[in-house]
Protein backbone atom coordinates (compact mmCIF):
# COMPACT_ATOMS: atom_id res chain seq x y z
CA UNK A 1 0.00 0.00 0.00
CA UNK A 2 0.94 3.63 -0.73
CA UNK A 3 -0.01 6.96 0.31
CA UNK A 4 0.37 9.88 -2.38
CA UNK A 5 -0.21 13.59 -1.73
CA UNK A 6 -0.55 15.88 -4.49
CA UNK A 7 -0.17 19.30 -4.13
CA UNK A 8 -1.66 21.20 -6.92
CA UNK A 9 -3.55 24.51 -7.83
CA UNK A 10 -6.73 25.09 -5.99
CA UNK A 11 -8.46 25.66 -9.59
CA UNK A 12 -7.22 22.24 -10.86
CA UNK A 13 -9.07 20.64 -7.93
CA UNK A 14 -12.54 19.25 -10.05
CA UNK A 15 -10.50 18.32 -13.25
CA UNK A 16 -8.16 15.95 -10.99
CA UNK A 17 -11.21 14.68 -8.84
CA UNK A 18 -13.50 13.76 -11.90
CA UNK A 19 -10.32 12.10 -14.13
CA UNK A 20 -9.68 10.33 -11.32
CA UNK A 21 -13.63 9.17 -10.35
CA UNK A 22 -13.75 7.98 -13.85
CA UNK A 23 -11.32 5.72 -13.72
CA UNK A 24 -12.54 4.15 -10.36
CA UNK A 25 -10.69 6.12 -8.02
CA UNK A 26 -13.35 7.53 -5.20
CA UNK A 27 -11.48 7.92 -2.02
CA UNK A 28 -9.26 11.05 -0.74
CA UNK A 29 -8.64 13.39 1.32
CA UNK A 30 -8.54 17.03 0.18
CA UNK A 31 -7.35 19.76 2.39
CA UNK A 32 -6.81 23.84 1.52
CA UNK A 33 -3.19 24.58 2.20
CA UNK A 34 -0.36 27.42 1.60
CA UNK A 35 3.05 27.14 0.21
CA UNK A 36 5.49 28.06 -1.62
CA UNK A 37 8.08 26.26 -3.91
CA UNK A 38 12.10 27.05 -5.46
CA UNK A 39 10.17 30.11 -6.90
CA UNK A 40 9.58 31.43 -2.95
CA UNK A 41 6.45 33.35 -3.78
CA UNK A 42 4.85 35.88 -5.97
CA UNK A 43 4.63 39.59 -6.94
CA UNK A 44 1.33 41.02 -6.94
CA UNK A 45 -0.15 44.83 -8.12
CA UNK A 46 -2.61 46.07 -5.71
CA UNK A 47 -3.32 49.89 -5.87
CA UNK A 48 -0.09 50.55 -7.99
CA UNK A 49 2.23 48.87 -5.24
CA UNK A 50 3.83 45.68 -5.67
CA UNK A 51 2.95 43.03 -3.12
CA UNK A 52 5.32 40.03 -2.16
CA UNK A 53 2.94 37.03 -1.34
CA UNK A 54 5.25 34.00 -0.19
CA UNK A 55 2.44 31.54 0.90
CA UNK A 56 0.48 30.46 -2.35
CA UNK A 57 -2.95 28.57 -2.00
CA UNK A 58 -2.67 25.43 -2.51
CA UNK A 59 -5.28 22.68 -2.41
CA UNK A 60 -3.40 18.70 -1.22
CA UNK A 61 -5.16 15.68 -1.95
CA UNK A 62 -4.22 12.58 0.13
CA UNK A 63 -5.05 8.78 -1.45
CA UNK A 64 -3.90 5.52 0.13
CA UNK A 65 -3.92 2.91 -2.74
CA UNK A 66 -2.74 -0.27 -3.95
CA UNK A 67 1.19 -0.69 -5.23
CA UNK A 68 -0.21 -1.23 -8.83
CA UNK A 69 -2.27 1.85 -8.73
CA UNK A 70 0.15 4.17 -8.22
CA UNK A 71 1.40 5.07 -11.47
CA UNK A 72 -1.98 5.11 -12.94
CA UNK A 73 -3.11 8.03 -10.37
CA UNK A 74 0.24 10.25 -11.22
CA UNK A 75 -0.62 10.04 -14.46
CA UNK A 76 -4.06 10.90 -14.04
CA UNK A 77 -2.78 13.83 -11.95
CA UNK A 78 -0.07 15.33 -13.93
CA UNK A 79 -2.00 15.42 -17.12
CA UNK A 80 -5.02 16.65 -15.61
CA UNK A 81 -3.39 19.28 -12.69
CA UNK A 82 -0.83 20.70 -15.60
CA UNK A 83 -1.38 24.47 -16.42
CA UNK A 84 3.09 24.41 -17.78
CA UNK A 85 3.66 26.81 -15.34
CA UNK A 86 5.72 27.74 -12.07
CA UNK A 87 3.78 26.64 -9.35
CA UNK A 88 1.96 23.47 -10.60
CA UNK A 89 2.46 21.23 -7.84
CA UNK A 90 4.28 18.20 -6.49
CA UNK A 91 3.13 14.55 -6.16
CA UNK A 92 4.83 12.70 -3.03
CA UNK A 93 4.85 8.79 -2.69
CA UNK A 94 5.52 7.23 0.49
CA UNK A 95 4.78 3.64 1.99
CA UNK A 96 1.94 2.72 4.60
CA UNK A 97 2.47 -0.56 6.96
CA UNK A 98 -1.01 -0.39 8.76
CA UNK A 99 -4.23 0.52 7.55
CA UNK A 100 -6.93 0.03 10.79
CA UNK A 101 -10.62 0.82 10.43
CA UNK A 102 -12.32 2.35 13.56
CA UNK A 103 -15.76 1.42 12.86
CA UNK A 104 -14.71 -2.33 12.04
CA UNK A 105 -11.59 -2.61 13.80
CA UNK A 106 -10.49 -4.12 10.96
CA UNK A 107 -6.75 -4.03 9.90
CA UNK A 108 -4.87 -4.61 6.98
CA UNK A 109 -0.81 -4.86 7.23
CA UNK A 110 1.07 -4.62 3.76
Amino acid sequence: MKRIIAVIRPEKLNDVKSALEDKGYFAMTVHEVKGRGAQRGICLQYRGKEIKVDMIPKVEIEMVVGDEDVRPIINIIRQNARTGKFGDGKIFVSPVEIIAGIRTDEEIVS
